[in-house]
């Protein structure tokens, strides 16, 4: 009877183990399928463009160079305005390249002063 028990309780460890087998092999898989999923190239992509949303520092620089380049080309526009001359063109772009420049590095200030602009021709 002694042999008896001690098969029973081997066959229900066999049991238990290979229920457990199973159950690490079925988290094997969804860990698999998880992985995949985020190799997936449009995940990635989607993965990247939601860092870079979610990051306030990089908001800050794209609002910083948007400004930069609107002003610039406001500035091209100004001086050149629709001429034909190759000098005023190059020139021109010149002159945005460099406000460009000038202003999305100094972005916060140029808010300053249109905001006291602003206010001044508010009143």
């Amino acid at each position: 009877m002694k042999t008896k028990n001690e098969t029973d309780s081997l066959n229900d460890l066999i049991i238990l183990v290979e229920q457990k087998r199973a159950y690490e092999l079925e988290l094997l898989k969804e860990q698999l399928h998880m992985v995949a999923e985020s190799l997936d190239p449009l995940n990635l992509i989607k993965s990247v463009f939601h860092e870079v949303v979610d990051s306030p520092e990089i908001k800050h620089n794209l609002v910083n160079s948007a400004i930069g380049l609107f002003t610039g080309f406001i500035s091209k526009k100004l001086l050149t305005g629709n001429s034909h001359s190759s000098f005023k063109k190059v020139l021109g772009t010149l002159i945005q390249f460099g406000v460009t420049n000038v202003v999305s590095k100094h972005s916060d200030d140029v808010k300053t002063i249109v905001k006291n602009l602003f206010s001044r021709f508010s009143k």
